[in-house]
């Protein structure tokens, strides 16, 4: 895929951010309530908007996001210049030393295989620290089936043979909590489904361009590309009625959970 728009994706930062929001309440963390001597990763922290609660959480802590995107990356670093930023892949993560918090927000979804990551994450915490996880759970809505049924339609499938969303549908909680429990003193597990208001269908469109829609739309060549988006739109239209006050609401389940190391 094309290198991630911060610029795109923060346009729907107050909602992007409101799950990390909600995530970081359930994490708690004994010794100093500013975070003095703690380690922190923010796993694909984006341009730095999870990150920013976490520090404004631990402002004493060593807090750390890591990000495969240079754009993202850069936005992060001018945003807090006080955290540090590094390129990494949340697959292949295996820092020197343990972390009192491993923080992923809206993340993990873009790697497969959570049977193992999920663990392999989990190893890399300190004794009686937290992994901290939120994950989009939306393949089966509307707004995501759309997207793979209009990649077949005739005009879009010899440029998008075979493609999906680069993820595939995440375990149930308990597979969580079981992947957990073996190596933690306490394991949280919960869905929460958010209803965002959205202005139109066009806003719908513009929410999934930075995220969802970029496998599809990435590989077209420019006159596909924009016909792929107003098809798109013209489908938001019809799934998602108007509300009372002529806003949409986009449903969105996400999965969370909090796991203490013993």
């Amino acid at each position: 895929m094309a290198d991630w728009n911060p610029a795109l994706y923060s346009r729907f930062e107050e909602e992007r951010t409101r799950p990390a929001r909600d995530l970081l309440a359930r994490c708690r963390l004994g010794g100093d309530p500013h975070g003095a001597g703690l380690r922190i990763a923010d796993l694909g922290c984006g341009p730095g908007n999870s990150t920013e609660l976490l520090f404004e959480r631990f402002p004493e802590a060593e807090i750390t996001g890591f990000d495969t995107s240079d754009a993202m990356l850069e936005q992060a670093r001018q945003r807090l210049p006080a955290c540090r930023f590094e390129r990494g892949d949340i697959g292949a993560f295996a820092p020197e030393r343990p972390f009192d918090l491993v923080y992923a927000n809206a993340s993990l979804q873009w790697v497969r295989g959570h049977e193992r990551l999920v663990p392999a994450l989990f190893a890399h915490v300190a004794p009686g620290g937290l992994l901290a996880a939120q994950i989009p759970d939306n393949l089966a809505e509307p707004s995501q089936t759309a997207m793979r049924r209009i990649a077949r339609e005739p005009v879009f499938a010899p440029f998008l043979d075979g493609m999906d969303e680069a993820r595939e549908t995440i375990p149930p909680r308990a597979s969580y909590y079981d992947w957990l429990v073996r190596e933690a003193r306490e394991v949280d597990v919960w869905t929460t489904v958010y209803e965002h208001p959205m202005d139109g269908a066009l806003a719908i469109t513009d929410w999934f361009r930075s995220t969802g829609l970029k496998p599809f739309i990435d590989p077209l060549p420019e006159k596909e590309r924009a016909l792929f988006l107003d098809r798109y739109t013209q489908e938001m239209e019809e799934l998602y009625g108007e509300r009372a006050d002529g806003r949409r609401l986009l449903a969105f389940p996400r999965l969370f959970f909090v796991a203490r190391r013993r």
